[in-house]
Protein backbone atom coordinates (compact mmCIF):
# COMPACT_ATOMS: atom_id res chain seq x y z
CA UNK A 1 0.00 0.00 0.00
CA UNK A 2 2.90 2.32 0.76
CA UNK A 3 4.20 1.89 -2.81
CA UNK A 4 0.91 3.00 -4.34
CA UNK A 5 0.79 5.98 -1.99
CA UNK A 6 4.29 7.03 -3.02
CA UNK A 7 3.55 6.66 -6.74
CA UNK A 8 0.28 8.58 -6.44
CA UNK A 9 1.97 11.21 -4.30
CA UNK A 10 4.53 11.92 -7.00
CA UNK A 11 1.80 12.04 -9.62
CA UNK A 12 -0.13 14.62 -7.57
CA UNK A 13 3.03 16.65 -6.96
CA UNK A 14 3.57 16.66 -10.73
CA UNK A 15 -0.06 17.69 -11.25
CA UNK A 16 0.31 20.59 -8.81
CA UNK A 17 3.53 21.71 -10.49
CA UNK A 18 1.83 21.55 -13.86
CA UNK A 19 -1.16 23.53 -12.63
CA UNK A 20 0.60 26.23 -10.63
CA UNK A 21 4.02 26.58 -12.30
CA UNK A 22 2.60 26.30 -15.85
CA UNK A 23 5.49 24.12 -16.95
CA UNK A 24 5.25 22.76 -20.51
CA UNK A 25 5.45 19.10 -19.46
CA UNK A 26 2.49 16.85 -18.67
CA UNK A 27 1.81 16.24 -14.98
CA UNK A 28 2.66 12.55 -15.13
CA UNK A 29 6.02 13.24 -16.78
CA UNK A 30 6.92 15.82 -14.13
CA UNK A 31 5.93 13.38 -11.40
CA UNK A 32 8.03 10.65 -13.02
CA UNK A 33 11.05 12.96 -13.24
CA UNK A 34 10.69 13.88 -9.57
CA UNK A 35 10.21 10.22 -8.62
CA UNK A 36 13.32 9.17 -10.56
CA UNK A 37 15.36 11.96 -9.00
CA UNK A 38 14.17 10.88 -5.54
CA UNK A 39 15.25 7.31 -6.24
CA UNK A 40 18.70 8.42 -7.39
CA UNK A 41 19.11 10.77 -4.44
CA UNK A 42 18.16 8.00 -2.02
CA UNK A 43 15.09 9.77 -0.63
CA UNK A 44 12.97 6.79 -1.67
CA UNK A 45 14.09 3.19 -1.61
CA UNK A 46 13.29 0.92 -4.53
CA UNK A 47 11.97 -1.74 -2.16
CA UNK A 48 9.18 0.61 -1.08
CA UNK A 49 7.66 0.82 -4.57
CA UNK A 50 8.81 -2.43 -6.14
CA UNK A 51 5.68 -4.45 -5.37
CA UNK A 52 3.25 -1.72 -6.44
CA UNK A 53 5.13 -0.97 -9.65
CA UNK A 54 5.35 -4.69 -10.44
CA UNK A 55 1.58 -4.98 -10.03
CA UNK A 56 1.00 -2.01 -12.36
CA UNK A 57 3.37 -3.37 -14.99
CA UNK A 58 1.77 -6.82 -14.75
CA UNK A 59 -1.67 -5.33 -15.45
CA UNK A 60 -0.56 -2.67 -17.94
CA UNK A 61 -2.61 -4.11 -20.80
CA UNK A 62 -5.77 -3.87 -18.72
CA UNK A 63 -4.95 -0.29 -17.75
CA UNK A 64 -4.45 0.75 -21.40
CA UNK A 65 -7.70 -0.86 -22.61
CA UNK A 66 -9.84 2.30 -22.19
CA UNK A 67 -7.40 4.31 -24.30
CA UNK A 68 -7.35 1.69 -27.04
CA UNK A 69 -11.15 1.48 -27.07
CA UNK A 70 -11.32 5.28 -27.10
CA UNK A 71 -9.28 5.40 -30.31
CA UNK A 72 -11.99 3.37 -32.03
CA UNK A 73 -14.19 6.47 -31.87
CA UNK A 74 -11.69 8.18 -34.17
CA UNK A 75 -11.03 5.17 -36.39
CA UNK A 76 -12.51 6.86 -39.48
CA UNK A 77 -10.44 9.99 -38.96
CA UNK A 78 -7.30 7.93 -38.44
CA UNK A 79 -8.01 6.14 -41.74
CA UNK A 80 -8.39 9.47 -43.55
CA UNK A 81 -5.06 10.70 -42.22
CA UNK A 82 -3.21 7.38 -42.51
CA UNK A 83 -0.44 8.54 -44.87
CA UNK A 84 0.61 11.62 -42.86
CA UNK A 85 0.39 9.61 -39.63
CA UNK A 86 2.54 6.80 -41.00
CA UNK A 87 5.10 9.21 -42.48
CA UNK A 88 5.29 11.03 -39.17
CA UNK A 89 5.55 7.78 -37.22
CA UNK A 90 8.32 6.26 -39.32
CA UNK A 91 10.15 9.56 -39.83
CA UNK A 92 10.26 10.33 -36.13
CA UNK A 93 11.25 6.74 -35.29
CA UNK A 94 14.18 6.76 -37.71
CA UNK A 95 15.13 10.26 -36.56
CA UNK A 96 15.28 9.14 -32.93
CA UNK A 97 17.28 6.04 -33.89
CA UNK A 98 19.76 8.13 -35.88
CA UNK A 99 20.19 10.74 -33.14
CA UNK A 100 20.56 8.02 -30.49
CA UNK A 101 23.21 6.21 -32.55
CA UNK A 102 25.06 9.46 -33.19
CA UNK A 103 24.95 10.37 -29.49
CA UNK A 104 26.19 6.93 -28.39
CA UNK A 105 28.98 7.13 -30.93
CA UNK A 106 29.94 10.60 -29.73
CA UNK A 107 29.72 9.89 -26.00
CA UNK A 108 30.59 6.19 -26.04
CA UNK A 109 33.93 4.61 -25.19
CA UNK A 110 36.96 5.90 -27.10
CA UNK A 111 38.05 4.24 -30.32
CA UNK A 112 41.58 3.61 -31.43
CA UNK A 113 42.64 5.46 -34.57
CA UNK A 114 44.58 3.52 -37.18
CA UNK A 115 47.39 4.91 -39.31
CA UNK A 116 44.99 5.69 -42.16
CA UNK A 117 42.84 7.78 -39.84
CA UNK A 118 39.89 5.40 -39.70
CA UNK A 119 38.66 4.13 -36.38
CA UNK A 120 38.46 0.60 -35.10
CA UNK A 121 36.21 -0.82 -32.46
CA UNK A 122 39.17 -1.81 -30.29
CA UNK A 123 39.73 -0.06 -27.01
CA UNK A 124 43.01 1.39 -25.87
CA UNK A 125 45.13 -0.76 -23.55
CA UNK A 126 44.04 -0.44 -19.96
CA UNK A 127 40.41 0.38 -20.79
CA UNK A 128 37.70 -2.06 -19.83
CA UNK A 129 38.23 -5.64 -18.73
Amino acid sequence: MRGFAILLGFYFIGAMLHEFAHLPLPANVMGLILFTASLFLGWIRLEWVEEASGFLIKHMLLLFAPFVVGTMVFFGRIGEEALPLLLSLFGSTFGVLWITGWTVRLLGPGRKKTEQGSTTGQREKGEGA
